[in-house]
C-alpha cells in the first residue's frame, strides 16, 4: 500500500506542473513574436534530438548522418510537417546505408 501511495504522490507532483500551463496558455493572448517563436519549438526539439545521432549513425563515416541531417534541415526550412521531416531524414539515411555505403 505504501508503494502505491508513493507512486500516486509522485504522479501528482509531476502532473500538476505539466497541466497548469495547459489551462493558462488557452486564456492568454500572446504577441505575434511569441507565437512565431513558439511555432519554432518543435523544429528546435527535433534538432536537439537528431544531432547526437547524426554524428554516430555509422562508425567511421559521418557523411551518412550529416547528409540525413542536412535533408532534415532543408525539409524543416520548407515548413513541412514535422512527421515528413523525420521520415525524410530517416529515409535518406536508410537509402544511403543500403545503396551507397
Amino acid at each position: 500500500m505504501i508503494v502505491f501511495l508513493l507512486v500516486f504522490g509522485m504522479c501528482l507532483v509531476t502532473m500538476i506542473p505539466r497541466i497548469i500551463p495547459v489551462f493558462i496558455v488557452d486564456r492568454i493572448q500572446f504577441p505575434n513574436w511569441v507565437s512565431s517563436w513558439l511555432k519554432g519549438v518543435p523544429y528546435a526539439a527535433l534538432g536537439a534530438l537528431i544531432f547526437p545521432g547524426i554524428l554516430s549513425v555509422q562508425k567511421g563515416n559521418m557523411s551518412v548522418g550529416l547528409i540525413g541531417g542536412l535533408v532534415a534541415i532543408i525539409l524543416a526550412l520548407l515548413r513541412l510537417h514535422i512527421i515528413f521531416v523525420v521520415f525524410g531524414a530517416i529515409g535518406t539515411v536508410l537509402v544511403m546505408k543500403l545503396y551507397f555505403i
